[in-house]
């Protein structure tokens, strides 16, 4: 398990932000997801001080600035950055900045400028950031979106997991990566799957080779990234272990501490993985929304 890595350059050309400052110090790590504005600090308070993640001046904090005389601004700009942060960041594209400048450049510290409101920059930078810097693994397997839900489809290799990926793509749904699943974990509920880069688009398919689903099927084949909602297992045949019980017992496999429901799906000659699939994920949608189709059937029982 490791965790994302950020880099100031990487936020600014991300968010196309304009380089004021310290551009020679635009490889600082960005450890922390979350930007804070510095009021408090700008009149002496340091309890508290996230000094780690992204400070933004917004309207307020730049007006408080301007307003304070050079002997002022020496000791409560000053203050701040020998914390070193990452980077300031002026949001709604403020001028009259030489001195912030000035002092970015003499401690070396990125000083970025962006022509979003605070509140809009800030909640967009918080969702980017939580993303690329959560915790995060890799695992062997096919990832997709059926229906607006996450699927990881695993098993043996050989076990049918691209073939069934391309059979749902060619029934309107979306392959998110194959062969290396990238998990992050947003949340101790929330599991983001996603590609590695690399295999972004394409799909391996034995005896036919890589194709790239885009190419084929158009844009809507692909998706960038998914909520996890199920993880499904292709399992070999079992004569002797067949299971028709009206309600499948819950399991649930753990990824980084997030439970995600778990169900194996054994493979036959003839049957219909991916319609199996796309029931699975249509039930699980139903379950959310409070229905079962088990409590339904007893309940007409009893009608009798």
């Amino acid at each position: 398990m490791s965790k994302g890595m950020m880099t100031v350059r990487r936020l600014a050309d991300h968010f196309k932000l304009e380089i004021l400052a310290g551009e020679e110090s635009l490889d600082r790590k960005v450890s922390k997801p979350g930007g804070h504005r510095p009021g408090l600090e700008f009149v002496g308070y340091f309890d508290y001080f996230p000094m780690e993640r992204v400070q933004v001046l917004g309207i307020k904090e730049i007006t408080y600035l301007h307003k304070l005389t050079e002997l002022e601004r020496n000791l409560h700009i000053g203050n701040i950055v020998k914390y070193h942060p990452p980077c300031f960041i002026v949001t709604s594209g403020q001028d009259g900045l030489k001195y912030l400048m000035r002092y970015c450049e003499e401690e070396g510290i990125p000083l970025l400028r962006t022509g979003q409101s605070t509140s809009e920059f800030i909640a967009l930078m918080d969702a980017y950031l939580v993303k690329e810097l959560a915790e995060q693994i890799t695992i062997h397997g096919v990832c997709v979106n059926v229906s607006g839900i996450g699927i990881l489809l695993r098993g043996a290799s050989g076990a049918g997991k691209s073939e069934t990926a391309h059979s749902l793509i060619r029934r309107g749904h979306r392959l998110v990566a194959d062969d290396a699943i990238v998990l992050k974990k947003l949340s101790p509920r929330t599991l983001l799957g996603t590609h590695n880069g690399k295999t972004k688009e394409f799909l391996a398919l034995r005896s036919i080779g890589l194709i790239n689903v885009v190419r084929l099927y158009g844009r809507k084949a692909f998706q960038d990234e998914t909520r996890i909602a199920l993880d499904i297992e292709l399992t070999k045949w079992r004569d002797n272990d067949l299971n028709n019980d009206l309600e499948i017992e819950e399991r649930y496999t753990d990824y980084m501490g997030v439970k995600i429901p778990h169900m194996q799906i054994q493979l036959q000659p003839g049957r219909d993985v991916a319609s199996l699939v796309e029931a699975a994920a249509n039930n699980w949608y139903l379950q959310q929304q409070g229905y079962s189709a088990v409590e339904e059937f007893m309940s007409r029982l009893q009608e009798d």
